[in-house]
């Protein structure tokens, strides 16, 4: 498999960023990290192991960050307005960063598509709603995709625009909404086994169904956990059988 590891200093973040690049030919998969994890969190874990196969074909070509959750959310001694703005700088990174730099290493006409788990897929589900016109669709998997259940209580603005069960049912933006229906490749998947919530994954299929939102609710058997072994099976099977 090819893979290189590139990096630069975030104007965003101010600090550097490193990224992997895995494969030579297909459309781009923007990979982002579970909890506090690094962009190397899904080799380490076997999950770019268990899509080789359609990454040597030229299916796919990915991209894996790092997180900063434990510079946002997850940092229990930040204040929680600067956890805020942290998350904000974040999704500067990715729209005014990442996105130029994987279109760079494909083609302006590449599709472009975000996928994470458990706190990578509300960061995926949610950079996917802010910018549907740079970034083609979405695989969540096993997310919670409301963003209080890490901020502790608190809320602000930021929180609430960040929060795709907060500002996703009160979008009546008929353009964005207009560009979201007509995306065809949303995924929202869980699985129902140990430390699995189902209920969010249905939560947000209700508020895509509200909305007249295309997209594909799947929740897999009570053998599936929050854990690696899901996510081996689930990415392979609708990279292969969706794209």
């Amino acid at each position: 498999m090819q893979k290189f590891i590139d990096g630069w200093y975030s104007p965003s973040l101010h600090k550097q960023m490193n990224i992997a690049v895995y494969g030579h030919y297909g459309f781009s998969l923007l990979m982002l990290p579970t909890a506090a994890a690094d962009f190397l969190e899904y080799e380490r874990f076997s999950l770019i192991h268990a899509i080789a196969p359609l990454i040597n074909a030229g299916k796919v070509k990915v991209f894996s960050i790092n997180s900063i959750n434990n510079e946002s959310w997850l940092n229990n001694s930040m204040h929680p307005r600067d956890k805020s703005i942290r998350h904000n700088q974040f999704n500067d990174y990715v729209f005014n960063e990442v996105l130029p730099y994987i279109k760079s290493k494909t083609s302006p006409e590449t599709p472009i598509i975000v996928s994470g788990a458990s706190f990578g897929a509300l960061h995926a589900v949610n950079l996917f709603l802010k910018r549907p016109d740079l970034i083609n669709g979405v695989i969540g998997m096993s997310g919670d995709y409301n963003l209080q259940s890490y901020t502790k209580g608190y809320y602000d603005q930021d929180v609430y625009f960040n929060n795709p069960m907060a500002y996703l049912p009160n979008l009546n933006d008929e353009p964005a909404l207009s560009l979201l229906r007509h995306r065809k490749n949303i995924y929202i998947i869980s699985g129902s086994g140990s430390y699995e919530m189902p209920e969010a994954s249905r939560r947000l299929s209700e508020v895509f169904n509200a909305k007249g939102i295309n997209h594909e609710l799947a929740i897999w058997g009570n053998d599936m956990p929050h854990d690696w072994p899901t996510w081996h099976k689930v990415l392979p099977f609708y990279l292969e059988n969706r794209f």
